[in-house]
Formats: C-alpha cells, sequence, structure tokens
C-alpha cells in the first residue's frame, strides 16, 4: 500500500512535466501496483516500479530517523520487498539506501546545528542521529558540508 501512495503522490507531483509517454508509463505503473495491493503481493523486481518502491522507502525513512533500527533492511520489511530489490530500486535512481539514510541524518542535524533556540551539542546531534561517535559524525559532517559541525554553527550564529 505504501508504494501506491508513494507512486500516486510522485504522479501527483510530476504530471505537469510528464509527456505522453511518461502519463501512460506511469498510469501503467499506477494500474499495477493497485493489482498488487489487491493480491496482496508487489513485483518487486519490476523495474517500473523502481521510483515508487524508492520513494517509498524515503518516505518511510524520514519518518524514522531517529531510530537506531532504521536500515535498509527494516525498510524493505515494512515495505515487504527483500533487501536486495530495494537496493536495485536506489540503484536505478543513482542513490543507495545508506546513503539516503545518512544524507538526511546529517540534513537533520545540520538543520539542528542552525536552530535559533534549543541547539543541542554535537555530541547530542550524533547520538540523535545514531551516529557511531563524534569523529565519525564529524567526519562525515565536515565531507558533506565543508566545515566541522561546531565551525558550521558559529558560522551561523546570528552576531
Amino acid at each position: 500500500m505504501l508504494l501506491l501512495v508513494a507512486h500516486a503522490n510522485m504522479i501527483y507531483e510530476t504530471v505537469a512535466d510528464l509527456g505522453p509517454a511518461g502519463v501512460q508509463a506511469a498510469h501503467s505503473t499506477l494500474i499495477e501496483l493497485a493489482k498488487a495491493v489487491a493480491r496482496s503481493r508487489v513485483d518487486d523486481a519490476e523495474p517500473q516500479l523502481a521510483p515508487a518502491l524508492t520513494q517509498a522507502a524515503k518516505d518511510l525513512a524520514d519518518t524514522h530517523l531517529a531510530d537506531p533500527e532504521l536500515s535498509g533492511t527494516m525498510l524493505a520489511r515494512e515495505l515487504n520487498v527483500s533487501v536486495r530489490n530495494l537496493q536495485r530500486a536506489f540503484a536505478a535512481v543513482g542513490e543507495s539506501v545508506t546513503g539516503y539514510i545518512r544524507q538526511r541524518r546529517l540534513e537533520e542535524a545540520r538543520l539542528a546545528l542552525t536552530a535559533p533556540v534549543g541547539r543541542l551539542s554535537v555530541s547530542e546531534l550524533e547520538a540523535h542521529w545514531q551516529f557511531a561517535d563524534s569523529s565519525h559524525f564529524t567526519r562525515a559532517f565536515k565531507k558533506h558540508y565543508g566545515r566541522a559541525p561546531t565551525e558550521y554553527a558559529r558560522s551561523t550564529t546570528p552576531a
């Protein structure tokens, strides 16, 4: 059901930008997903389902970012697909499951560092967003944003 909703939302957001072939592909995929929901079985190996599967996994991951159990395995289990097919779906759109989760957690940590009130310390952020330790968090943050978390927070603090 999550795949069906994710695909329907994706169509809604992009239908104006789709050409006739894109509309037909989206329509066909929507019908196949609806059939799969009715049969309670999704053929997650179907290549046309990769964008919908990826979006459903992202939507689910976004609601569980602070959960220590969040992983490709957990997402696949919740979406009733195999881990391998979830990985293939992400690869089809040029991403990885773990890369998406890390990027979103880093983004949320960055937003928390720039919060006008109630800022958490770097060690609190690293623990909250499930990084192994502060050096791992600092390295990942610096690689993604070009500055260490403390430097980033200082540079965005209003004068």
